[in-house]
């Protein structure tokens, strides 16, 4: 038997209260949250996509950081993968038995951090260092995200904000390393038949 930690002694009483005011909630509304929760991951890639497109009209330098982005996104998202059976934190619809608007995962799909959560908020921070623009709105969709997933009742609040810290750290950490190394591997990058990824002409 796999011990896991029950994490509802933490914020369980506000989980509680935001699980049951989804329940109480009109239909419609539950309805845009939980396809938010679902499908708005696929926004941050669309911002990701439209800021290295933006960047490759400017220079091979913005393009090379607007290419880091889904890397380090991908950084974030294993370190939170690594993180969660290192704490092993039960579901919070498996610790307090409630009903939620998304299936109660199988024991065993830990809880602590949030995966959606470290995942936006890493697009969003990463998005910054290419344009404050697009980071603002990868920001404020990132905060939606993580209340979403506590509104569906997919994780505790501490949960959310632990992936936020996740996701924006291992940025903060990576990010102005390969900024600094931008120019260089731009020139080099230029010389090869990835030049197309990296100048518009």
């Amino acid at each position: 038997m796999i011990l896991a930690f029950d994490g509802s002694s933490i914020d369980g009483s506000a989980y509680t209260d935001v699980v049951g005011l989804a329940r109480r909630s009109p239909a419609w509304l539950d309805d845009v949250v939980s396809a938010w929760s679902t499908y708005a991951l696929a926004l941050f890639a669309v911002l990701m996509v439209f800021g290295w497109w933006r960047a490759r009209r400017a220079t091979a330098t913005a393009s090379v950081t607007a290419l880091a982005v889904p890397f380090v996104v991908l950084v974030a998202y294993g370190a939170d993968v690594v993180l969660k059976p290192l704490v092993r934190e039960n579901r919070p619809c498996q610790s307090l038995r409630v009903a939620t608007l998304e299936a109660c995962p199988a024991p065993g799909d830990w809880s602590f951090p949030s995966n959606h959560a470290a995942i936006a908020a890493a697009a969003a921070i990463a998005l910054l260092f290419v344009s404050r623009r697009l980071g603002a709105v990868a920001a404020v969709a990132a905060g939606v995200m993580a209340a979403a997933r506590v509104w569906v009742g997919a994780h505790y609040p501490h949960d959310v904000l632990a992936g936020v810290v996740v996701g924006a750290l291992t940025v903060l950490l990576v990010m102005p390393t390969l900024r600094r190394h931008a120019q260089t591997l731009a020139l080099r990058l230029t010389a090869t038949r990835l030049r197309p990824l990296l100048a518009a002409s």
